[in-house]
């Protein structure tokens, strides 16, 4: 959606060129700066809010800025009131700095005492090098704001998506690629993966290398979808809208009863080696109002975890590249590597419950490369699981971060695999260079189709974008899983003239020349 508007697409512009030329250069720094002011007013945002709706329904519900705060270091105790976005934002700039810095920064960090969140701000700053910088930041927030209110007013998009967007495009400033190939998942995907699974309320969801939380959030907002769509008894609105990208989305998240929303805080959790990304993706949740999320700093490949068989769904785009200290490996695994790529496939293997279903999106040479631990982490997914799906995708998807091709995997943990189906993904409703930019032609809602009406018992045409492959003929290939490995060539019928035309054409062709040849020879003459 932002892509749509240039008003956003501008404000956000200016607010890293603000940090940029303000002294903050590094962009994960930047990010984390202004993360920390978005989710002041978000919290703000999101409080009185909650405080209206609970008005309106008659249910209690107590403020996060109810009662009095005791600022540390010193005697000082304020109302809480104090430190909401809306009041500070009032105040004279270095009154408003040292307001920021001494007491709102601090508050924010202690917010849910215990929780990950609490943990991962531990080591927080708050840099802000000049007043002016702060004041002009908070007018530019103030702006986006104003416009994702106007653009959901006026356009009818959800505000949560919107949201969701302004802060996707904030993310994507932090680098072109990440440190050990890492790179941010695009919305589409990760929500065309959501549908794939279809997480359910009371479900654990989990993801082994978050990030953002790009995929925590994509399954929240389904599972909201898919409760507004069952509680929803009104004939004269609508619960939810198709989106950009052809999918079914809830047009509000309110509503949800306190026993879903309990049940919904206890469903998600993300694991990342990166302190700055748990921090960023623990903010995410809380902006999109999961309050107490469950993003942990850990490396699932290590010996120190072992959350075997938690969980019921896991939604993961791994980091691609790199191996790991073989000292580091976590004990438990078979695959004879140190490839990064295919112990997480052996990790969500094993995060996952028996019936516990998995999307992952590794890179293609995974589906075909003839090494040992290729060929049984393949064996792991065919042997062990029902392996549903393979659906390729084409290298673009993941432009400008990275030009690889890769493919989404799904299974479910100790299914029997039959036939497994493949899908040939060749547009995803973007152009596929480094620009991105919204197409009308994708497959993605076409993918959800096909895969939900799957049948193996139905004519099955090896030519098609998408079609099923035995088991017997998978393992006869030695695990191979590449869709070109099956599928069947279009070959279109060309028909030529006869060589004795053909030699004709070349003669009367050869005198031509000749004649010309005789012409110029005159001329020069």
């Amino acid at each position: 959606m932002v892509s749509f508007n240039s008003t956003l697409k501008s404000q956000i512009d200016k607010l890293w060129n603000l940090f940029w030329s303000g002294g903050i250069s590094n962009p994960l720094t930047a990010i984390e700066q202004i993360t920390y002011l978005i989710f002041m007013k978000q919290i703000d945002d999101l409080d009185t809010k909650r405080m209206r709706d609970a008005e309106f329904t008659g249910e209690k519900f107590v403020s996060r800025f109810h009662g009095k705060y005791k600022v540390p270091g010193s005697n000082e105790t304020i109302a809480k009131s104090e430190l909401r976005w809306s009041e500070f934002k009032h105040k004279p700039a270095e009154e408003m700095l040292l307001h920021v810095q001494t007491k709102v920064f601090p508050f924010l960090k202690e917010l849910d005492g215990g929780s990950p969140f609490t943990k991962s701000m531990a080591n927080a700053v708050f840099i802000m090098p000049k007043p002016s910088l702060l004041v002009e930041a908070i007018g530019i927030i103030e702006k986006i704001f104003e416009e994702i209110e106007r653009d959901a007013t006026e356009g009818g998009h959800a505000f949560q998506d919107i949201q969701g967007d302004v802060y996707e495009m904030l993310l994507s400033e932090i680098a072109t690629s990440g440190k050990n190939g890492q790179f941010r998942t695009p919305r589409h995907i990760i929500k065309l993966m959501a549908e794939l699974v279809s997480p359910q309320l009371g479900q654990r969801v989990a993801d082994p290398a978050c990030g953002t939380g790009g995929f925590l959030l994509g399954a929240y907002q389904y599972i909201l979808t898919d409760l507004a769509k069952k509680n929803h008894k009104s004939k004269t609105t609508k619960a939810t809208e198709v989106d950009e990208d052809g999918f079914e989305r809830a047009v509000i998240s309110s509503g949800l009863t306190e026993k879903a929303k309990s049940i919904l805080e206890s469903s998600f959790y993300g694991f990342d080696i990166d302190t700055t990304m748990v921090r960023l993706g623990l903010m995410n949740l809380m902006m999109h109002g999961i309050d107490q999320p469950h993003i942990d700093y850990k490396d699932t490949l290590s010996k120190s975890y072992n959350e075997d068989s938690q969980f019921d769904v896991v939604l993961a785009n791994p980091p691609f590249t790199g191996n790991i200290d073989k000292g580091d490996i976590n004990e438990g695994f078979s695959l004879p590597t140190t490839k990064t790529e295919l112990l997480f496939i052996e990790r969500i293997f094993r995060m996952l419950k028996i019936g516990g279903t998995s999307a992952v999106i590794v890179p293609q040479g995974v589906l075909f490369g003839s090494g040992k631990a290729f060929v049984e982490a393949r064996k792991l997914l065919v042997e062990q699981s029902e392996l549903k799906a393979v659906i390729t995708m084409p290298s673009g998807v993941f432009k400008p971060y990275a030009g690889v091709s890769t493919a989404i995997l799904l299974f479910t943990k100790g299914g029997t695999t039959e036939q497994v189906w493949f899908y040939d993904m060749a547009a995803d409703g973007y152009t596929l260079d480094d620009k991105r930019t919204k197409i009308d032609t994708s497959d993605l809602p076409d993918i959800v189709t096909q895969f939900q009406s799957r049948d193996p018992k139905k004519p099955n045409d090896r030519k098609a974008k998408y079609f099923f492959v035995p088991k017997t003929e998978i393992v006869a290939e030695g695990y191979d899983l590449s869709m070109s490995k099956f599928k069947e060539d279009v070959f279109e019928e060309v028909s030529y003239e006869s060589p004795q035309v053909i030699l004709e054409k070349l003669k009367g062709l050869e005198q031509e020349i000749g004649k010309g040849l005789d012409e110029l020879a005159g001329m020069m003459g």
